[in-house]
């Protein structure tokens, strides 16, 4: 597809009036029933966010045409599923190959809602599972908040590397910028697939591995934070560049929920709800991870002493590295995901673990945005994090594996930690962003 897609790309370059549109009709059947398996859709969507991200669409624009697309590709998935129910097997690409379907199917059914959310992030389930979804006469209000929600994650997810690649190319960025920015980028790719290949071969040790890699990053970031000031430097350029009033909301939000006494109330919840379901090991575990994290963060920062960017027009007096508010939220996001994985497949722990990151990367990235944190500081808290969690679940794992939650368990912890978390955004919602909703 090499020639074809270079021939889009230029066609676009030449007529960026077309670009919104493109980006547009790209999510869209990305996310389309039976055409989101044919089209290389994840292929496009990075091209076209790439020029995108080159001056054409700012990124609230380039972010919520995906957003919008991607939904309005599953409430047509989901009226077609409606529609045929049984019969769509009978349809064109599904009477050929039945494989599709039956993958997406199974995976419905065991997981009901939650294949909604997880399933968005993999590849060959997210446009077949709306339509699974109304093949099973799902009512349709509880799929569409299903869908927003799953949607508002996978639009950054799959839009924001692309526009931020297509961002980078076009400004002037500091001498140095792409060698540091490709020795991060490749530690953290080279992170992510051994650690994701020792799990999904079932390694023995594969916390054991998972802990050591993110204490090897987390410690050349420690020794090496003041060789990689072209990285830091070039990305604010980056970020100070694009704001806008809306982001500049939606990023404050982000970073008051993120604040240590909220993080510390999330925490304090899922301790309290674990234990008085008598969950002994996952609390031992919740506990361990947020409260070490939180203490390494307190003792690390003060340790190195870095000074904040002065991107603020009030700086903060705290010191900068490792970021508290990406350490505290990567700690939470992920132990509910550890303990949301326990006893499923491997492939299905690490599409939790993806999901969960998406809103701690969101809290993280606020803090880039704003200009209260270096992105290396960022980048540390997430290690940081990474490694006290992989630790204490391998301790806790020693003698006997972390059993999972029965689903009653869950429906009182999620529901719990959700309502806080729109107590949160309700309590901390700008005017603002009430004007932007209506």
């Amino acid at each position: 597809m090499g020639p074809w897609l270079d021939s889009v790309t230029a066609w676009l370059t030449v007529n960026p009036q077309w670009l919104a549109a493109a980006v547009f009709i790209v999510a869209f059947v990305e996310c389309l029933a039976i055409a989101g398996l044919i089209v290389p859709g994840t292929v496009l969507l990075f091209a076209v966010a790439v020029l995108a991200g080159s001056g054409a669409l700012s990124l609230s624009e380039t972010l919520l045409l995906g957003f919008f697309a991607g939904v309005l590709g599953d409430v047509v998935s989901y009226f077609l599923g409606r529609h045929f129910h049984q019969n769509i097997r009978r349809l064109p690409g599904l009477r050929h190959h039945p494989e599709w379907i039956a993958g997406a199917e199974a995976y419905f059914q065991r997981y009901g809602i939650a294949s909604l959310l997880v399933g968005r992030f993999i590849g060959p389930l997210r446009p077949m599972l709306p339509m699974v979804a109304g093949m099973f006469d799902m009512p349709f209000p509880r799929f569409f908040a299903v869908s927003l929600l799953a949607g508002a994650g996978w639009s950054v997810a799959y839009l924001l590397p692309g526009w931020a690649t297509g961002a980078a190319i076009r400004l002037p960025l500091p001498e140095g910028f792409w060698p540091q920015a490709g020795i991060v980028a490749a530690s953290i790719a080279l992170m992510i697939g051994l650690s994701a290949t020792s799990s999904l071969r079932k390694h023995r040790k594969a916390t054991v591995f998972i802990t050591g890699m993110s204490f090897l990053i987390l410690a050349a970031l420690f020794i090496g934070y003041s060789h990689l000031t072209a990285l830091d430097q070039g990305i604010m350029t980056l970020v100070q560049e694009h704001r806008s009033p809306m982001l500049d909301e939606v990023a404050v939000v982000f970073t008051l929920i993120g604040e240590f006494r909220n993080m510390l109330v999330f925490s304090a919840l899922l301790v309290v709800l674990l234990l008085l379901t008598r969950q002994w090991r996952q609390a031992i575990f919740a506990c361990s991870t947020l409260l070490f994290t939180a203490l390494a963060n307190t003792a690390t920062k003060h340790f190195f002493a870095r000074m904040r960017p002065e991107v603020l027009s009030d700086p903060l007096s705290s010191y900068s590295m490792p970021s508290g508010h990406a350490s505290g939220s990567f700690a939470l996001f992920l132990t509910l995901a550890v303990l949301a994985g326990r006893g499923q497949p491997p492939r299905m722990r690490l599409t939790w673990l993806l999901v969960a990151c998406l809103p701690a990367l969101a809290i993280a990235l606020s803090r880039v945005y704003l200009g209260a944190h270096w992105p290396t500081d960022v980048l540390a808290g997430a290690m940081l994090a990474a490694c006290v969690c992989a630790a204490s679940l391998g301790l806790m794992q020693l003698r006997t594996p972390l059993n999972p939650m029965p689903p009653k368990i869950w429906w009182l912890v999620l529901p719990s930690l959700v309502a806080l978390f729109g107590f949160f955004v309700l309590r901390h919602l700008p005017n603002t962003m009430l004007r932007y909703a209506y």
